[in-house]
């Protein structure tokens, strides 16, 4: 079994592997970084580190999130191959209050490979309807990567 942390955009749930999340926070303030997309909300200070915090509702439906009680920064440990550092990336959801425990064979291949962003993996089937898990490895694109990890130090120990 395998516990997740689950959001939504818009009308659908999503998964996070609560494995990869270091911790969940209150919407929190954050710095602009000039020159960035609109789905990059800032930079936040975590533990006197510099954390880049993504809006995963402005990158998936063009629409930033909510500002509600239930709307959460999450950081999670975010690197995109197996011999990279892990780093602290934060996360704006929607909605993230509830959890799900579940075996990870419990989610299948949705069949729309290309048809999709690529950091939206399987799809599991509940009393909410399909629930997808996003892969935290694929949610940014090369260049912005680059930009947001300029330095290669890293993620703080916790």
């Amino acid at each position: 079994m395998k516990l997740f942390l689950l959001f939504r955009l818009g009308n659908d749930h999503y998964a996070l592997d609560a494995a990869e999340i270091a911790e969940v926070l209150p919407l929190t303030r954050v710095k602009q970084i000039p020159g960035a997309p609109a789905w990059v909300a800032g930079m936040m200070e975590r533990r006197g580190q510099p954390v880049p915090v993504i809006d995963l509702p402005a990158l998936a439906t063009g629409v930033p999130a909510a500002l509600r009680t239930s709307t959460r920064t999450v950081l999670v440990h975010y690197r995109r191959h197996q011999d990279e550092a892990r780093r602290l990336l934060g996360l704006r959801l929607e909605s993230a209050t509830q959890t799900l425990r579940c075996p990870p064979e419990s989610f299948v291949d949705g069949g729309l490979a290309g048809a999709s962003p690529r950091y939206l993996g399987p799809v599991r089937q509940d009393a909410r309807g399909l629930v997808q898990w996003v892969r935290v490895g694929a949610l940014l694109p090369d260049e912005i990567h680059a930009m947001l990890f300029a330095d290669t130090s890293p993620e703080a120990a916790s």
